[in-house]
């Protein structure tokens, strides 16, 4: 299988000064693998450390921070001298052992040449007395679930890719049958690792929703496991919300519909949470689509997806059927699906900011709104072929923005500014708009 995030770890490598690097991502979205897979392809040996189950490591970093210490420890733990010419050594499941966390501060600031990277699930990273964070001592990545071209790749169907990162749009418009149906099984398998990997060895939708139906129980048991008692049960009832929020015309999050009278203070603590662990993705309305998009950003006005396509379907009991029936699943939940699809492949963007836009005096909105190199990108979300977009006409009368997108299943096209991008496309968005 292979991830993009190769390439940035591999960038952070070749940088002739680096700082210790953490994996950031959800539980279950490739943490593990990603790490492990760049060790055996760029260093000579990986010195692999998860303090989830090795007591023998935690013990290591209760001694102080005498990295010389350390690194002599480490390799007695792992069987091997720890070289840092030719070893990376990944600390996994860091969380369980906040010294080691702390360690990293010590490692830039005495041993810089070492290669550490360090991961562990949001689900149960916690502040503990005596110890604390590496500010400014680490650099970061996050890991998101597979996008539609990681997906092809792990399909077999990479074949896909060449004509659309081309812009070679005769080609993808030839073949407009066989991207939708691509894209129609990405919408239902999702971008979660193992769910992929389970559909790429049976070719089953039935197992599919099995295995996701396994991570959305994992994910509710983490809840209990991790969070206080008192807050457990409003998790869970604004995780469950979330299909029923975006079924809304109006998709922004409201506190009421998750429970009748609730208001902000109740579940801030839940909402935080969820954030925190990567499993939802918060986007917030700003006021006036102007640079720096943050200045305008409201704070009380939000809309809320979870961190993947599939399992919104499965958290949605969403039957396999819909894959065969036409277009309905681009259509269920008012374009919800689309949606979320599209805000996927927007995240994995590094640095972009993400927000949406709402006229308070129309109905008007527009899906998504990106600051892109230095240019404020309204993005309009159609379902289907359906190109009637009144509200991301009105946006472009009123703003006047240099360049405009849509995407839906229509073809490509370009016309006064704004790009008409098929949604199996819109993971080249930067190569289209240039």
């Amino acid at each position: 299988m292979y991830r993009k995030a190769i390439e940035q770890l591999l960038e952070w490598k070749n940088k002739k000064e680096h700082k210790p690097l953490i994996l950031q991502g959800a539980r279950q979205v490739g943490k593990t693998w990603l790490m492990k897979e760049f060790g055996k392809k760029h260093y000579k040996q990986v010195a692999y450390i998860t303090f989830d189950t090795n007591e023998t490591a935690r013990q290591i970093f209760t001694k102080g921070f005498n990295i010389e210490r350390i690194i002599t420890e480490l390799g007695l733990a792992v069987g091997f001298k720890i070289n840092s010419n030719d070893t990376l050594i990944i600390f996994d499941e860091v969380q369980e052992c906040p010294q080691a966390l702390t360690s990293l501060k010590y490692f830039n600031e005495n041993a810089p040449e070492y290669d550490i990277i360090a991961a562990g699930s949001y689900l149960g990273v916690a502040h503990h007395e005596g110890t604390g964070f590496p500010v400014g001592k680490v650099e970061f990545i996050k890991l998101y679930p597979l996008d539609f071209t990681e997906f092809l790749m792990a399909t077999g169907n990479e074949r896909f890719i060449e004509p659309v990162k081309d812009k070679n749009f005769d080609t993808v418009s030839t073949f407009k049958t066989d991207y939708e149906y691509l894209l129609k099984q990405y919408l239902y398998i999702g971008g979660m690792p193992d769910v992929v990997q389970d559909f790429v060895q049976k070719n089953d939708f039935n197992s599919v929703r099995e295995k996701q139906n396994v991570i959305l129980e994992t994910y509710e048991q983490d809840f209990s496991k991790h969070i206080q008692a008192n807050v457990v049960e409003k998790i869970r009832m604004l995780w469950h919300s979330i299909p029923s929020q975006l079924a809304k015309e109006n998709k922004k999050f409201i506190y009421n519909a998750v429970k009748k009278g609730a208001r902000a203070k109740d579940f801030e603590l839940a909402l935080a949470w969820l954030r925190d662990t990567g499993l939802i993705y918060k986007i917030h309305r700003v006021t006036k689509p102007a640079i720096p998009l943050i200045a305008y950003e409201d704070l009380d006005v939000f809309k809320i997806y979870i961190l993947d396509v599939g399992l919104l379907g499965a958290l949605a009991h969403l039957d396999a059927q819909t894959l065969i029936n036409g277009n309905t699943i681009f259509e269920e939940f008012k374009g919800t699906f689309a949606e979320q699809y599209v805000l996927q492949q927007l995240k994995t963007i590094p640095n972009l900011p993400i927000y949406y836009w709402s006229n308070e005096r129309s109905k008007g909105e527009i899906d998504y709104i990106i600051q892109y190199k230095n240019e404020i990108i309204p993005i309009e979300v159609k379902a289907a072929t359906n190109l009637k977009a009144k509200s991301l006409s009105q946006f472009r009368k009123e703003f006047e923005p240099n360049k405009s997108i849509r995407t839906s299943l229509a073809d490509y096209e370009f016309n006064n500014g704004l790009y008409n991008i098929p949604l199996y496309s819109i993971d080249f968005i930067k190569d289209i708009i240039g």
